[in-house]
This record gives structure tokens, C-alpha cells and sequence, in this order.
């Protein structure tokens, strides 16, 4: 399948899957606490189960890494091609009711992610990357409409200066040192993989992070960012990977770039 319909695959899969995240979302919901101290909410697992049972249909022979299935003991062996699924990113945002929350999909070959879609259900934004980017306003549920659909696109780096896009929850001063030395201007914040995404259309050129996150969180948005006309890498410059199984699918300290160092 071309990387621009199987990226269109997976945003029509997280459309589906955002009927139950918006049901919880706008219920009385009580967070849960994860073994590792994280929080999880029924959002998580109920569309987790969505989008394992439509990805097994779309591609039945390729191992799926998803967040709640892998908290919970399932973990395939993977190879050179596999999955990477975050059913809610920003469960922080989730649950304090701000919106920047993210459903979100990718394929990762050969370590690197090749298509990915990035779903915000609360702000109806719609993300997709595989050979292209591309954007639009959807509701839940709604079938994906190609004519909604306009190309994403990072900008030229700004001669008066960067505009660095920061985690609202997880900006530390190591961060505020990097963007310091960047000669970053102006510091705009948001939640979950819509950082990636602020990217990709070109409404910042960076995003630097060096605490902990896992794979599932940053393949889609990366996946949107690399056909947008940006990329990640590590702080030194080199190719930010996937399949990181001897580390347990932990990543490492990024940057991501609307114009990737050359």
C-alpha cells in the first residue's frame, strides 16, 4: 500500500477510535495510576481496543507495539517493519481538560517511521505523514474526506530567530538551555504529539527534548514532521531511530526541526 493511503488508513482508524476517548472525556472519569506511576484512564484501553482490532485487519502479519498492551505484558518480538500505537498522548492534558491530547499511529521501517497519523479528538485536528503531510478538521466518527485535506508544511528557519515549541508539562532546564543557546526567540507551548505537529505546519522550527519518553509517543508526529519536510534527531545530529528493544522502546534526548541541520 502507498505510504500516503496507509497514512490515511490509520487517521481514519484514530477518527473511529475517538468515540470512546471523547465519551470519557466528557464524562466524570477517575484517573487510574500505572505501575510506573503514570496515569491511564478507561480512554486509554477502550480505544486501544479499537485500533488493534482495525490493525490487524489492515495488517495482519506486522507485530504491533501499543502503550496499554505493552504496560500490560504483550510484547511481539519485533523486526525491520512493526507498529507503534498511543492510544491517549498527554493523559496529563486528557485529564486536566485542555484539549492537547492525541490519538496516534505509526509504521516504523527499518528504524525509521515511514507513515503516521496524529488524531487531536477535542481540537477535531487531523494530522497524516507518509510520503506527504497533510492536515484537516474532522469529527470523531466522520469518514475521512480527502477534499478536507490540505498539504502541512515546515517553514524556512526565520532570519530574526527560531520559535521553539516546549512541553507544558515536562520543559526543564535543560531544555531552557538548549533553546537559550539555539538563540531561540520566542517559546510557544503545547501538549502531547501536537508539538511534532506545530512543526510540520510551520508555526515553529523546533522542538528539543531530553526527558524520557517512549516510542509510541513520538513515531506519528515524527512520521508527520518527516513528510512535512522537517526530521528529528539526536542532540549531536544523528538519525533519532526506532526499535530500541535492548532499552525497552525508552528514547533517548531528541531535537525536532521544521529544517533539519545540515
Amino acid at each position: 500500500m502507498p505510504l500516503d493511503a496507509l497514512a490515511r488508513s490509520f487517521g481514519q482508524i484514530c477518527l473511529e477510535a475517538a468515540i470512546p476517548v471523547m465519551e470519557v472525556y466528557e464524562s466524570d472519569f477517575t484517573p487510574e495510576q500505572k505501575a510506573d506511576k503514570s496515569p491511564v484512564t478507561e480512554a486509554d484501553k477502550r480505544a486501544e481496543v479499537i485500533i488493534l482490532d482495525a490493525l490487524a485487519k489492515l495488517l495482519p502479519d506486522t507485530p504491533v507495539l501499543a502503550e496499554e498492551s505493552f504496560e500490560a505484558g504483550v510484547r511481539p518480538s519485533v523486526s525491520d517493519e512493526f507498529l507503534l500505537v498511543d492510544p491517549v498522548d498527554g493523559t496529563k492534558e486528557f485529564i486536566a481538560k485542555r484539549g492537547e491530547f492525541t490519538i496516534n499511529i505509526a509504521l516504523i521501517r527499518n528504524g525509521a517511521p515511514v507513515a503516521g497519523a496524529v488524531y487531536a479528538p477535542a481540537l477535531k485536528q487531523l494530522y497524516l505523514g507518509g510520503e506527504t503531510a497533510f492536515t484537516g478538521l474532522f469529527e470523531p466518527g466522520e469518514t475521512l474526506d480527502d477534499s478536507r485535506l490540505s498539504a502541512a508544511q515546515t517553514r524556512p528557519t526565520p532570519d530574526a530567530g527560531m520559535t521553539a515549541v516546549m512541553s507544558r508539562s515536562h520543559a526543564d532546564d535543560q531544555t531552557k538551555a538548549f533553546v537559550e543557546a539555539k538563540g531561540v526567540v520566542e517559546a510557544i507551548s503545547a501538549g502531547s504529539s501536537l508539538k511534532f505537529c506545530k512543526l510540520a505546519e510551520g508555526e515553529a522550527d523546533l522542538y528539543p527534548r531530553f526527558g524520557p519518553t517512549m516510542e509510541w509517543d513520538t513515531a506519528a508526529g515524527h512520521a508527520v514532521l518527516n513528510a512535512a519536510g522537517g526530521g528529528v534527531t539526536d542532540p549531536d545530529g544523528a538519525p533519532f531511530r526506532y526499535g530500541k528493544t535492548a532499552d525497552g522502546y525508552k528514547n533517548g534526548a531528541f531535537v525536532a526541526w521544521g529544517q533539519p541541520p545540515r
